[in-house]
């Protein structure tokens, strides 16, 4: 029999999204500590099958759209009984329902709540990310030896946008694992820290401000479906399956900036829409918040069956 150190799981994960209200949200378990997981068993047919019917079981909550995410299987993902997990993860849209499952404590949250340096719209945002996060990983950086600490600097810079670099919505897994690997997260607290090389007391403080953390490296997979997300929009159509049947533009635009964490111009915004045919009037009308109605759009789906949505895209203003 083989030793628990010798034990291999293969584990299917999913990083569910929906947004509602202008708020990009995720579905979690156990009070926002984890997602939505259960273990690949031998009547699953597929992996693909496995993980829906695992995300019914705890969630009672349907899923549309499913993609393959990534597969996490690094050595120092053993758990505490010591067994190595292999986590295939998948990327799923949905638009948000209520779950009635008080069992798995299951809920949707705000993505934010955990990366609240990656909302650029916000100013409370701007603030952690300039007088906490920012200083502390220019320090770490200075902490390296030579050519290390070159290397840590440019990489910050690029994750983060600092000293001129320009700042790219789609890195957020990359600003994660310099987080993490600053020990700037309260993840990372459970490790060694011998080598994080900023004193414990500073690292500890800016953890408290760098969002809520989950179990395992469950953050570190949400981070990789949020990019993957972001990085979608910009090529493919797929936030369509996050939209009511009818919305409208405004609804639409809030949609794309709730997910990109990123102000976009309307004028620029609708102009893009139109040029990428991807929507068309219902001709009917909704009342806005101003009184005045506001025409509402569909997306066209007679694109998807022409195939001929390849290349077309969303792009987010810079």
């Amino acid at each position: 029999m083989a030793a628990p150190s010798d034990t291999i799981t293969a584990e299917l994960v999913a990083v569910l999204v929906a947004v509602t209200g202008g708020q990009a949200r995720f579905l979690s378990t156990h009070d926002g500590h984890a997602l939505p997981s259960g273990p690949l068993e031998v009547d699953h047919r597929s992996l693909q099958t496995g993980m829906r019917a695992w995300i019914e079981a705890q969630t009672h909550h349907p899923i549309g759209y499913i993609e393959q995410l990534y597969t996490f299987a690094d050595r120092d993902r053993a758990r505490e009984d010591a067994r190595r997990v292999i986590s295939v993860s998948y990327l799923g849209l949905t638009r948000e329902a209520q779950v009635p499952a008080p069992q798995q404590a299951v809920g949707w949250r705000d993505w934010y709540h955990h990366f609240p340096w990656e909302d650029q719209r916000s100013p409370a945002a701007a603030a952690v990310l300039a007088e906490h996060i920012a200083p502390a990983l220019i320090a770490w950086c200075a902490a390296g030896a030579g050519a290390d600490a070159s290397q840590r600097r440019l990489r910050v810079d690029t994750a983060f946008g600092l000293h001129g670099a320009p700042w790219n919505e789609d890195f957020v897994l990359q600003r994660y694992e310099l987080l993490h690997e600053a020990g700037l997260v309260p993840e990372a607290q459970r490790g060694p820290a011998a080598s994080r090389g900023l004193p414990a007391a500073q690292r500890k403080a800016v953890a408290a401000r760098t969002g809520a953390p989950m179990r395992l490296d469950y953050r570190r997979i949400l981070a990789t479906g949020m990019a993957r997300l972001r990085a979608k929009i910009k090529y493919r159509p797929v936030v369509f399956e996050l939209m009511p049947e009818a919305f409208t533009l405004l609804q639409l635009q809030q949609t794309i900036e709730a997910l990109a964490g990123r102000a976009l111009h309307k004028q620029n915004f609708r102009r893009l829409v139109e040029q990428q045919a991807l929507v068309e009037e219902t001709g009917q009308l909704t009342q806005g918040a101003s009184g005045r109605p506001a025409q509402l759009f569909r997306f066209r789906e007679d694109l998807l069956l022409e195939r001929a949505i390849s290349g077309s895209k969303l792009p987010l203003s810079r």
